[in-house]
């Protein structure tokens, strides 16, 4: 007696020709990012595009985008993985409609649209804010360090540099020198010496570096000439050299520790609660309901100065989408703390509520002392003020949003998604991946909340997200 399984026969053929609608539900992330890229206006980035037919055919920039949004919510952003999941993924191959560009093709589309596809975090916040998510009478502002595509070990001196960009030029004229003996002047050998391989960009990454330096002891080193002129002007006033030690030579002041790294000249040493990083400040500023309204990327390692910018550009975010609502409150940490930022806060709002101490120092004031009454007493400091104003009962009840509003949102992008670094290099570059990675956070929130409904260009229905293919249909 034969036992009794299921006919598996790889070689028999399809009887009808499959369609990609029957590959995946109707409820699946897919399908959403494709009629939420039906949403986008995509008009500068076709305009690149030669429009007379001539040469090779080029990809949809729909579907490339739709391809860079759904792979990102996944947390994949490798080009060369993206590539094969495009060969071997059912979701990846409906998006593609099999076509599968290669990894060179995704990777030249990212940096040829690497501003459009920042402003597709725009886009996708009037999605949300059409579909009642975005909601700003609360909003929580803060910064976390994320990984640059360099590593520590390849920061450099002033001087270290100096010395290699000599090196490098005085080999490449040595080299040079060598192949016209046996070449002559008109022409070269093939073969190069090892460390010049890539002898452009490296040497133009170094002279970067050694710019950046140069630049950065500039103050420093005229700050010093004016002192040592100030001292010479005093002396000659009085007749009588001034006591004490003499104030060091202009190029002596120059911090000579401070380095650059040569693999990504933009990026900075930042410190983090694991230790030291080579990365970038990314800024996101986020509702109670968790949707970012304002996403950057900085070169500064602390937070102090991007208070007031991030609050503009989210205001700028939700006049660019028509939101009818400004921002209420802003909390934030005590690393946005500064008597300058308590005292240039606006009258007319946003309202801000800043720790002044650590967060757990401040967890433990919030619990501990009960809240204050009666008027403020008088000649009390901006940080004073900001003290009394958080020991409130409502100050309280506020800033405990904080932790639970923007806190996790860099949690599920770094952790659970697994984005905590960058794959390109440069601040550009790195600050458009970062509010790709945000627009994709705000996908995934409204694909769960199910609140989007659009009509699909696919198949010519409204769909929503709970119940698709149940709701009402419109001209199905």
């Amino acid at each position: 007696m034969g036992y009794h399984f299921l006919p598996c026969e790889r070689a028999q053929l399809y009887l009808l020709p499959p369609a990609l609608q029957d590959w995946l539900p109707e409820s699946d992330l897919a399908w959403f990012i494709l009629d939420a890229v039906a949403q986008m206006n995509l008009t500068a980035m076709t305009r690149t595009y030669r429009a007379d037919g001539w040469g090779p055919a080029a990809y949809e920039p729909a579907m490339m985008v739709a391809l860079l949004l759904y792979a990102y919510c996944l947390g994949e952003r490798s080009s060369r993985r993206i590539e094969r999941l495009c060969q071997r993924d059912v979701a990846f191959r409906v998006i593609t409609a099999n076509q599968g560009p290669d990894h060179t093709t995704m990777a030249r589309f990212r940096q040829t649209h690497e501003s459009e596809l920042a402003t597709r975090f725009t886009q996708v916040l009037r999605l949300c804010g059409e579909a009642g998510l975005v909601k700003v009478g609360v909003v929580a502002l803060d910064g976390t360090k994320i990984k640059a595509n360099a590593a520590l070990a390849s920061n450099r001196t002033v001087e270290t540099i100096t010395a290699e960009v000599s090196r490098m030029l005085t080999e490449a004229q040595a080299t040079d020198a060598a192949e016209d003996r046996p070449y002559g002047p008109e022409r070269c050998g093939d073969e190069l010496p090892e460390a010049l391989r890539d002898r452009r960009s490296r040497l133009a990454r170094l002279q970067a570096c050694q710019e950046r330096l140069t630049q950065e002891a500039a103050p420093a080193t005229a700050q010093q000439q004016a002192k040592i002129e100030t001292r010479q002007a005093e002396e000659a006033a009085t007749g009588q050299k001034k006591r004490g030690r003499k104030p060091k030579a202009p190029e002596a002041a120059a911090d000579r520790e401070a380095k650059a790294n040569v693999t990504d000249p933009d990026s900075r040493i930042m410190k983090t609660q694991a230790g030291y990083v080579q990365g970038y400040n990314a800024q996101a500023v986020v509702t109670e309901d968790q949707i970012i309204v304002a996403a950057e990327v900085t070169q500064e390692e602390n937070d102090i100065k991007q208070l007031y910018p991030m609050l503009e550009r989210a205001q700028a975010n939700l006049k660019a989408i028509a939101y009818p609502h400004t921002l209420g409150t802003a909390l934030a940490d005590a690393g946005y703390c500064s008597e300058a930022n308590l005292l240039a806060a606006d009258p007319a709002g946003p309202a801000l509520l800043i720790a002044t101490n650590k967060d757990w120092k401040q967890r433990q004031v919030l619990r501990e002392p009960p809240p204050p009454r009666g008027r403020a007493p008088k000649g009390l400091t901006a940080r004073d003020r900001m003290e009394r104003t958080l020991l409130t009962t409502r100050g309280r009840r506020l800033y405990k949003k904080r932790g639970q509003t923007v806190e996790p949102v860099f949690g599920q992008i770094k952790s659970a998604r697994g984005c905590d670094g960058c794959m390109r290099r440069g601040t550009a570059a790195c600050d458009s991946e970062w509010k790709l990675l945000c627009a994709t956070h705000n996908l995934l929130k409204l694909w769960r909340n199910g609140k989007a409904a659009w009509i699909s260009r696919r198949t010519g229905r409204t769909r929503q997200r709970c119940g698709w293919g149940s709701g009402k249909k419109n001209g199905g």
